[in-house]
């Protein structure tokens, strides 16, 4: 009986050299497909694009095993990724990241079945890629296993063992330090050649610091948002000062994003880009175009103003939900504003709440009911004088 492909990995191939012993091709990644061969063109220190080269290669092209009631061992971890990538990736706001992830996954688990999937092996991925990214690319790959297994291609699901969940990020930033943030992205001049020029090629940052300051939206969102409705983008309401911050007839995620009232001074800010053509059809444009992601130009922004890796664009929707605690928000009414459960907000935010264990102060402080056998606490004993 043939024995089946194990289904496209990826491999290094060698250098290549002439006869006298110089290199004419460096060492390479390659796509093993069957007896097929496809260039990455990844070198040997870029394994990470050729890992996504073979997950796009794997959505585009390769056929997956579709049959019903399979056990496991008959699975190869390929096909489940690509049945994935190819029915539930594809209509996924950012379908090339996560493509990228489980590319990630393929490269571990090249040509292997879906039996081999256990907690050791999962152990063993998390320790080769780093708690941190691991849980969220073995998230993705759990997904795809079940809807391997809805779609009844699978006889039992497999568990997939996920390490723990980071601890919340708490950086939030103070008011001098955002202001430090959009001088930097406002004032910076593009230098070409050693000489700085007059292009002011980082302002989109400031404008997106201070609707995400003010909003508290997502980054995902505001980058997308429109000036006027759109269709398949969340836009800005000037006229009535109201934020959609989902795209109209788009599905409900766990990521709430509620309508939200502006406040009047992003309103006037949102109303003067329109005017004055700073922004034509999207809140955040750079050279007329709408920005996909905004990392690159922060980061370069972040570094600029002297802060560390620490400080990311999703901070300001944690400082934004901060400062609204700290100056007496009810926890409710930041739910609704913010589109956060109240267990999120307690766990992440709630000890900046400014009445955060103020019952437990004022218990400590008071006195005690009359008649307990320890008497009352209402006078702090004198330690000066303690022998």
């Amino acid at each position: 009986m043939p024995r089946r492909s194990e289904g496209p990995h990826l491999k290094l191939e060698r250098a290549e050299t002439d006869t006298q012993g110089r290199i004419t091709r460096h060492a390479s990644w390659i796509i093993r497909d069957g007896r097929r061969k496809i260039r990455t063109g990844c070198r040997a220190d870029e394994a990470g694009a050729a890992e996504k080269r073979l997950a796009a290669y794997i959505a585009e092209k390769h056929e997956p095993a579709r049959e019903s009631d399979r056990d496991p061992a008959q699975v190869w971890v390929a096909d489940v990724v690509s049945v994935y990538l190819d029915d539930i990736a594809s209509k996924k706001a950012r379908p090339k990241e996560i493509a990228g992830r489980l590319g990630n996954v393929l490269s571990f688990f090249e040509g292997k079945r879906l039996s081999t999937v256990t907690g050791r092996a999962c152990r063993d991925y998390a320790e080769h890629r780093g708690l941190a990214v691991a849980r969220r690319e073995l998230e993705d790959f759990r997904a795809a296993i079940n809807h391997y297994h809805r779609e009844g291609h699978l006889a039992s699901p497999v568990p997939v063992v996920l390490p723990e969940r980071g601890a919340a990020r708490e950086r939030w930033l103070t008011r001098s330090e955002v202001a430090k943030l959009i001088w930097s992205a406002w004032r910076y001049r593009e230098v070409q050649k050693g000489h700085a020029t007059g292009r002011r090629s980082r302002q989109h940052v400031a404008r997106f610091i201070l609707v995400a300051l003010y909003t508290g939206t997502r980054a995902g969102a505001i980058c997308g948002a429109a000036i006027r409705p759109t269709v398949g983008s969340g836009y800005v309401d000037l006229e009535h000062g109201t934020f959609y911050r989902r795209a109209p007839g788009s599905r409900q995620t766990k990521k709430r994003q509620p309508p939200a009232p502006l406040h009047p001074r992003l309103l006037a800010h949102l109303r003067r880009w329109e005017r004055t053509g700073i922004a034509e059809r999207f809140v955040v444009e750079w050279q007329g175009k709408r920005v996909g992601r905004i990392n690159k130009a922060f980061r370069a922004t972040r570094e600029e103003a002297g802060f560390g890796a620490d400080v990311i664009p999703h901070s300001f929707r944690h400082t934004a939900i901060t400062l609204a605690l700290r100056g007496g928000c009810p926890p409710w009414e930041a739910c609704g504003y913010f589109g956060v459960t109240l267990e999120v907000l307690q766990d992440v935010y709630g000890h900046h709440c400014p009445e955060h264990f103020q019952g437990a102060l004022k218990a400590i402080g008071g006195r005690m009911s009359t008649g307990t056998p320890t008497g009352t606490l209402s006078r702090a004993p004198n330690v000066n004088k303690a022998g």
